[in-house]
């Protein structure tokens, strides 16, 4: 065995370990910053199982820790939407699909996304798009009779987003793929 074979795999390591303990980070600060907006840095590293050090080399303070969870949410609910395929599956199986994926998403990282503004206004920007790709697919389920076109604008994004939100926050108990099921008949009868 090289000395450069094992500095690539000890690199390679390095690299894979690196992005478990940027993971964990991120999920423990989602965690904890969604019940408490002042948690300690040493307190998200020690519910991340990490060293209070690889957090702070990592940010520089808690905003800039919110900023990468925002990002990191941001990026997790972009390929929801890419994979739920909203302008070409049919209605019912991307509405479907959009619920399923979009709540373990939350769940991972609880925190409300309208808190953005304050901290990243590019983040913002990036929430704003995904919000209008969302209410693109709106007029498609109205086409195809899925949703009452009478209703007030917005008003049955809300509606799917307060449900969503309901699964992902009080309905903690049932797993992602059975809390489907309740939000896409809700949904349904309810602007249906």
């Amino acid at each position: 065995m090289s000395v450069q074979w094992a500095g690539g795999r000890l690199a390679a390591a390095m690299r894979a370990d690196a992005a478990r303990n940027l993971d964990a980070v991120l999920h423990a600060g989602a965690r904890l910053l969604a019940r408490d907006p002042a948690t300690a840095m040493a307190a998200i590293a020690a519910e991340a199982g990490v060293d209070r050090r690889t957090v702070c080399r990592r940010f520089a303070n808690r905003e800039a820790l919110l900023a990468a969870v925002y990002a990191a949410k941001l990026d997790a609910s972009g390929a929801v939407l890419d994979a739920a395929r909203l302008t070409e599956a049919p209605v019912a199986i991307a509405r479907h699909g959009y619920v399923e994926s979009i709540i373990p998403v939350g769940r991972r990282r609880p925190l409300d996304i309208r808190r953005m503004r304050e901290v990243d206004p590019e983040a913002d920007e990036r929430a704003e798009a995904q919000r209008e790709r969302l209410e693109a697919f709106l007029p498609r389920a109205a086409d195809e009779g899925l949703i009452r076109q009478d209703l007030l604008p917005g008003w049955a994004k809300a509606l799917l987003g307060g449900m969503i939100d309901n699964m992902v926050h009080v309905f903690t108990d049932i797993e992602p793929g059975p809390a489907v099921d309740p939000v896409v008949i809700s949904f349904g009868d309810g602007v249906g």
